[in-house]
């Protein structure tokens, strides 16, 4: 089988590769299964980063169906998995606050264009080369953010006015609210967290977040729990997709959004071909960078359109879909059909999730996406920890795109010191 080394230059889809060279009916039913399990992984998940991403559940499955489709058929690899991802939930939050729904979605298909031309003009193989402290660095900042921001809806804390988006100011306002936890709500967020890490442990094969989210509504139901969920928040999730729309636009909004998008795209060019990295390590093939990246402006441009939030390219999801059997770009594409069906068909039974469940979902993924290995390593090398530690605390108390570059400026310095010093020797 060829890994796609002589190819990985093309602005050539996979799924266009995939059916030239032959797919069979076989290789069809393993997309089924694959596209179906990667759809029962992704509808909690999507609901849950959109509304700890401060919209409404709904954007968060628009956003898995319509970029999760477009990743598909067009992306440069064969078995990446687009959608909303938690990485972005700061960001989203932040620029939603401050710019509301209509600036958010601008700023998606701002940063969709940049990711286009990016991938257009062959830049996007330089995103590889990014040190790997600052990835993990920027990787478990994000996580420690989330985390944080999920204190609210786990515990269902009722706080005196907004809650802060800076992390020190957000604690302090979540420890003032701490006399209003509400103790049902805790139970279910905790419980629901418990129940996902138990499955995995002992059931990994088992769709463990729909479990998870499943318990915790009937329990939520029959137990009449006096806690918050999706319908007493945002109302009844809509039976399909919106009929798409361009953004509001005006030359001075898009002046004011230019850096949230610049931080959107190069957050979402690093996610999507770390992805992809991490699908062409499990199946021994290669991606085509550029092709990814141009798939993954595409998909924001139409995830925008419909009312969606940024999409990106997955790494759990991406790796549920390589166990589950997947053989081409299908599965992901049957993964976008079938959460459109899920949709359409169980709408209202969204209303009966509490949003407590979804924080003790994201409570898991904050878990699991903390490279926290990596991080214990890198932190006993002094060359390591110079780029670690100022990416991962600016990335937390300041801002990601300040904290990546900043990491990156000073591992290119530490390069520089690295060879003046051997010049120096010889």
């Amino acid at each position: 089988m060829p890994d796609g080394s002589s190819t990985a230059h093309l602005y050539r889809p996979k799924l266009v590769t995939t059916l030239t060279e032959g797919y069979g009916l076989d290789a069809f039913r393993h997309d089924v299964m694959s596209g179906l399990t990667v759809a029962v992984v992704a509808l909690p998940l999507s609901m849950a980063i959109a509304v700890a991403s401060g919209v409404t559940p709904e954007r968060g499955l628009f956003t898995a169906i319509v970029g999760g489709f477009l990743v598909s058929a067009l992306g440069g690899s064969r078995f990446q998995i687009g959608g909303p991802a938690g990485a972005f939930i700061v960001l989203v939050a932040a620029t939603a606050a401050k710019f509301g729904v209509e600036g958010l979605l601008l700023t998606v298909m701002v940063s969709g264009l940049m990711l286009t031309l990016i991938g257009a003009s062959g830049l996007g193989s330089l995103i590889r080369y990014i040190p790997h402290p600052v990835t993990v660095g920027f990787t478990c900042g994000i996580a420690v953010t989330i985390l944080a921001s999920q204190l609210r809806d786990l515990g269902g804390l009722t706080l005196a006015g907004h809650e802060p988006g800076p992390f020190l100011p957000k604690l302090a306002a979540l420890s003032h609210a701490l006399p209003t936890l509400n103790g049902s709500a805790l139970a279910i967020g905790v419980g629901s967290a418990a129940v996902i890490f138990g499955l995995r442990a002992f059931r990994p094969a088992w769709p463990a977040m729909l479990i998870a989210i499943a318990i915790a509504s009937v329990a939520a139901l029959l137990l009449h729990l006096p806690i918050e969920t999706i319908g007493s928040r945002f109302g009844e999730i809509p039976h399909g997709l919106p009929v798409p729309h361009l953004p509001e636009f005006s030359w001075a909004l898009l002046l004011q959004i230019l850096p949230a998008s610049l931080s959107f795209t190069l957050l979402g060019g690093v996610e999507s071909l770390l992805s992809a990295k991490v699908a062409d390590g499990m199946t021994g093939r290669k991606h085509r960078s550029n092709m990814e990246l141009v798939a993954q402006g595409i998909a924001n441009i139409a995830s925008a359109f419909f009312g969606g939030i940024s999409v990106t390219g997955t790494i759990a999801r991406t790796a549920t879909n390589i166990r589950a059997g997947a053989r081409s770009p299908l599965s992901g594409m049957l993964h976008a059909a079938f959460l459109l069906s899920f949709m359409i068909v169980a709408a209202p039974l969204a209303s009966y999730i509490p949003l407590s469940a979804l924080a003790g979902v994201l409570v898991v993924v904050c878990w699991y996406m903390a490279e926290k290995e990596a991080f214990l390593q890198l932190i006993t090398h002094w060359r390591g920890a110079a780029v670690l530690i100022p990416t991962f605390g600016l990335t937390v108390f300041e801002d990601l795109t300040f904290g990546i570059i900043t990491g990156c400026v000073i591992a290119a310095l530490l390069a520089v010191f690295d060879r003046w010093q051997r010049r120096g020797k010889t």
